[in-house]
């Protein structure tokens, strides 16, 4: 099985091993799953975004008075 060598400062391995002892995983399993949660959290992100694009006249209709600046009417031609 491919393994993987990471380099770390004294202090930045100290904070890797409290950071996996506060989710009571080995610090091997924690620096495994870091990539994978990672990739499950920007698949979240594209979701809500794409999500919340398909809905922004919605939302702009039921709340006209959340509307950024930058989206309002005429705010292309400033």
């Amino acid at each position: 099985m491919p393994s993987l060598n990471i380099t770390f400062t004294d202090e930045e391995l100290e904070a890797v091993r409290a950071a996996a002892a506060a989710e009571g995983k080995s610090l091997k399993q924690f620096v495994h799953d870091l990539p994978l949660r990672e990739q499950q959290r920007l698949q979240f992100v594209r979701y809500a975004v794409s999500w919340g694009e398909t809905r922004r006249d919605e939302f702009d209709d039921a709340f006209p008075d959340e509307i950024p600046p930058s989206r309002q009417q005429g705010a292309d031609a400033a």
